[in-house]
């Protein structure tokens, strides 16, 4: 869908982008604040931020409890949810293109009209402590906030997180509140058919009730390499692994445009190097490979799920094809493949008004930065093998990195493993 993009200053500090789609029939809308897990005023109250995200559509200034503000927001069918990471809360919302004004204003008296009150944060501390108690049950789930930990983030696992709920009191909610919901801290995106409404948007944006406050740093962690480690499930009948690798600094959009091609050629089919390979020999069902950006260091992780008896082959083949990698071994073909597919998901990717949003939300919320959506194909036609070595060789020369897995077995099991991971580094 044919887009184009605009970014919004407001004054009261707050900014944005507007995201016109002629002809939409769709408005979406998201508001992030960095007010995530991070952003809590001590860990002992870890789930405050959490626990203030499931109370965002209780009761109001217009609306006595959450049931009340759900039937008048979904009337129409609009759909509207809320979540929490380890920086942002984010709300966001969907509607028909006729109730647009409607739904932002409701968003309004949400975001800066909450009534907090104990019988709604006790409903929700049990709500809470259900779903991360529901999350204990996903090996997957439960191993990267471990693997996170072990590299030095200042995170907390689920298990730590659930013994924190009952510490947070309505005046912890009020504060995080207070501190973190203001102008300077709040970015969005709002996209559909804007032509002729951008004045009367910007209009009832500006008049939000929120204090002016500051755009909050994003805290720097010193990581390290940590142990393998293993998560022991007596219920698992498998090995759930993950492996991150990290170099200290934000990769750049060539080089994540270069590595999301590598991963496609490491494990994005049925014919790739190493799921591939491994789904021949019936090693394992399922293997992925991911590169992602922060603010401060850039990750490349593994994962999957393996048969025990599987699982020394399949890590040769990840030790073998990564090598192969660092040693220049990938061909123009490989390469022209996978900026074939990568040319293909992008056209599929703006396929909605939700969609479109998507591509922006993310890096914009992140550090400010607007993506160029016309610029991605020729990003995409610009990989190099070269480019594909140089930025997987960061990883190794950086040599941090950890193996962690969910498993019943004893730890020398995945030690094994880790210790086969090692010739990646050592011939680095």
């Amino acid at each position: 869908m044919k887009h184009t993009t605009q970014e919004i200053r407001l004054k009261n500090g707050a900014r944005g982008l507007f995201v016109d789609v002629p002809g939409a029939t769709v408005m979406s809308f998201q508001f992030q604040f960095r007010a995530g897990n991070r952003y809590v005023k001590h860990k002992d109250i870890y789930e405050t931020a959490h626990l203030m995200e499931h109370m965002a559509f209780g009761a109001n200034a217009q609306f006595k409890s959450e049931h009340e503000y759900e039937a008048e927001f979904t009337k129409n069918g609009a759909y509207h949810n809320a979540f929490t990471s380890d920086l942002s809360m984010v709300y966001v919302a969907d509607c028909a293109d006729f109730e647009w004004d409607r739904i932002l204003r409701l968003q309004q008296v949400a975001i800066c009209q909450p009534r907090f009150n104990n019988q709604e944060l006790e409903a929700e501390k049990g709500n809470v402590r259900s779903e991360l108690t529901g999350y204990l049950n996903n090996h997957s789930r439960v191993l990267w906030p471990k693997i996170q930990q072990l590299l030095g983030e200042e995170i907390l696992t689920y298990w730590q997180r659930l013994q924190t709920i009952n510490n947070v009191s309505l005046k912890d909610i009020k504060e995080h509140y207070n501190r973190t919901h203001t102008a300077q801290n709040m970015r969005f995106v709002i996209a559909g058919k804007l032509h002729g409404r951008r004045k009367e948007i910007i209009r009832m944006l500006e008049a939000w009730e929120l204090e002016k406050g500051e755009r909050f740093d994003v805290p720097r962690d010193e990581l390290s390499s940590g142990n393998p480690t293993i998560i022991r499930r007596k219920e698992a009948s498998n090995i759930t692994f993950g492996l991150s690798l990290m170099v200290p600094r934000e990769l750049s959009d060539d080089e994540l445009e270069a590595m999301n091609c590598l991963d496609h050629i490491l494990t994005g089919t049925m014919h790739s190097r190493i799921y591939g390979a491994a789904r021949a020999k019936g090693l394992a069902y399922g293997i992925f490979s991911d590169t992602s950006a922060g603010f401060y260091d850039s990750s490349w992780d593994f994962g999957g799920q393996v048969n025990h008896d599987t699982a020394d082959r399949l890590f040769d083949i990840i030790v073998r094809e990564v090598q192969a990698v660092i040693g220049g071994k990938i061909t123009e073909k490989e390469l022209e493949a996978a900026k074939s597919y990568a040319l293909g998901r992008y056209q599929m990717g703006a396929q909605t008004v939700s969609q479109i949003s998507g591509f922006y939300t993310n890096r914009y919320f992140a550090d400010g930065v607007v993506k160029n959506y016309e610029k991605v194909p020729d990003a995409i036609r610009a990989v190099t093998c070269e480019r594909m070595i140089d930025t997987a060789k960061l990883f190794m020369d950086a040599n941090t990195w950890v193996l962690a897995a969910v498993t019943s077995e004893e730890k020398e099991e995945v030690v094994s493993l880790s210790e086969k991971l090692e010739q990646l580094f050592k011939e680095a």
